[in-house]
């Protein structure tokens, strides 16, 4: 039956959450690099050459991320949706299966202080756009209908209703979504790359620090709320 290649899949899950964890212990390392490219900075050609290396490979390492990621949504769309590899606090900062573009214009404000009157007319008139284009593809929209979508499909497997009439539909839906995901991280990385553009190599590396910084936490903090809540749940159920 076609309409059950998307329902969700523990191996999907496996395969996606092991790159995940991989690649968060490697953006971990990048992140002490950065840290002490900033440390050690000088005004040398030959460092500042080194650091332009250093910015090169770690959106190189982001765009992997979102390699593996494509591969994962169209193996499962509704799944990305609802990702399971991420604590409900990482959860709540995501905006249609990530980090919305305008949190990028915030860490930039909040971890370079020193940009010039022109960079901050750049940033204002890109953040503009971006909002624009969040608007023009509508995708919140289109994110909130998949939810509800994908939840009644799932209750009406789970009935045993004749599902052949909406199997089409569902194709047709996970195709949209598809290209909603698609459209929606091409924005995030566009974003990304162009302030990277707009700012010196010193700059880029605060930035990119911060970026790594926010992302690590959140997901420290968010392990540890959930190890307290599960340990809290084993103490109820002891208790019983």
């Amino acid at each position: 039956m076609p309409g059950g290649s998307y329902r969700s899949s523990s191996h999907d899950d496996n395969c996606f959450e092991v790159f995940l964890e991989g690649w968060l212990i490697r953006q971990e390392q990048f992140l002490n690099e950065l840290v002490v490219a900033q440390d050690t900075f000088d005004d040398q050609e030959s460092q500042e050459n080194d650091m332009r290396d250093l910015i090169s490979r770690v959106l190189a390492h982001y765009q992997e991320y979102y390699e593996e990621k494509s591969r994962m949504t169209h193996r499962n769309v509704f799944r990305a949706f609802s990702p399971t590899w991420f604590s409900p606090l990482e959860r709540s900062f995501l905006w249609i299966t990530g980090f919305n573009p305008g949190l990028i214009f915030n860490l930039v404000t909040d971890s370079v202080n020193d940009l010039s009157e022109h960079q901050v007319q750049r940033l204002n008139w890109l953040k503009h756009e971006t909002k624009a284009e969040e608007r023009e593809r509508d995708l919140t929209t289109v994110a909130d209908l998949a939810r509800r979508v994908g939840m009644q499909v799932i209750y009406t497997n789970n009935i045993n209703t004749e599902i052949e009439e909406v199997d089409g539909n569902i194709d047709q839906l996970k195709t949209a979504l598809e290209n909603v995901v698609t459209d929606a991280d091409r924005l995030r990385t566009r974003t990304a790359e162009r302030v990277v553009g707009l700012l010196n190599p010193l700059q880029s590396l605060k930035f990119l620090s911060a970026v790594g910084q926010l992302q690590l936490r959140v997901r420290m903090i968010g392990m540890e709320r959930e190890a307290e809540r599960q340990q809290q749940r084993n103490e109820h159920s002891d208790g019983w």
